[in-house]
């Protein structure tokens, strides 16, 4: 799964013995300048973007339920947060659904910083960027702020077939379990117990297929993020168990600005703060019938 590989980008990978452990930054060798991008200014100032009346967002396209488009109009609850956000600001909304790179340095460097190689350009803002203290040392021109949730995985699961106890990852040694390829739960999965699980891993190109082959009775569960698990749940179980041996199961989420823009970041954070505090953020999730974690910096 793209997106779970921009969360392994972030470091949610299986922990290993006898590493050694770094302070923030102190492993991070900073790299030539990219040469090819302006260095002060990258899209529209604030005064640019509350003079025009408008501001426009990246997001996720084909990524329910965060954000995909419904009879041509984007829609998801990161969209639905882009909006609380601009009626703050006093402006409207703008959405450009984008595709997703080979990872998050990639997506951030193609929607916030640079622009991709071929047609488009920056949007003021991406949402659903996984923030991780660590990373943000690797990617200077971005400003990382407006955390609104904390994303973790699960499991869904059959409960004609775990009736009692819902499922922990072990139990795959002797059950069929979906993921959707190349995301964080196939690595983990596969790599558990010495590679004892894999006869019972079934791989599907999206979580949604995934999640139909648990709804036809093809697998007994399906590991992946607790919130696209929840959005095609149907009559299924869902729990959130311990996963033995993976450093961060857990990651906040939140949007990303160009660095030259830190005006535009601070009006951001203060209007997602208010909403977060104010349970605004929380009624979005439960309108979409999602779990919702408060984010912690």
């Amino acid at each position: 799964m793209r997106r779970a590989g921009l969360a392994l980008a972030l470091g949610l990978a299986l922990s290993l013995p006898g590493g050694g452990a770094f302070a923030r930054c102190e492993d991070y060798v900073p790299q030539p300048k990219p040469q090819n991008a302006d260095r002060d200014y990258m899209g529209q100032t604030l005064d640019e973007i509350l003079d025009r009346g408008f501001i426009e967002f990246a997001v996720y396209a084909d990524f329910p339920p965060w954000s995909y488009e419904d009879n041509g109009v984007a829609t998801g609850v990161d969209v639905e947060i882009g909006r609380l956000i601009a009626r703050d600001m006093g402006v409207e909304a703008r959405f450009r659904l984008v595709a997703a790179g080979e990872d998050l340095a990639a997506d951030l460097r193609n929607w916030v910083w640079k622009g991709p190689v071929v047609g488009g350009s920056v949007a003021n803002v991406m949402l659903h960027v996984p923030y991780d203290s660590a990373f943000t040392c690797r990617v200077e021109q971005v400003v990382f702020t407006g955390l609104y949730d904390v994303e973790t995985l699960a499991i869904a699961y059959d409960s004609g077939v775990f009736p009692d106890d819902a499922p922990l990852p072990a139990y795959f040694r002797m059950h069929r379990v979906g993921v959707e390829n190349d995301s964080i739960s196939d690595f983990y999965l596969s790599a558990m117990a010495g590679g004892q699980l894999g006869p019972n891993i079934s791989r599907h190109p999206t979580l949604e297929a995934a999640m139909a082959a648990l709804a036809a009775g093809e697998v007994t569960a399906v590991m992946g993020p607790r919130a696209q698990l929840e959005a095609d749940l149907g009559t299924a179980g869902l729990h959130v168990p311990p996963f033995p041996g993976l450093m961060k199961p857990a990651w906040p989420i939140g949007l990303a600005v160009h660095q030259s823009h830190r005006d535009l970041g601070y009006m951001i954070e203060g209007i997602v703060g208010d909403a977060v505090a104010d349970g605004r953020i929380a009624a979005i999730f439960d309108s979409h019938g999602l779990s919702w974690t408060a984010p912690e910096w």
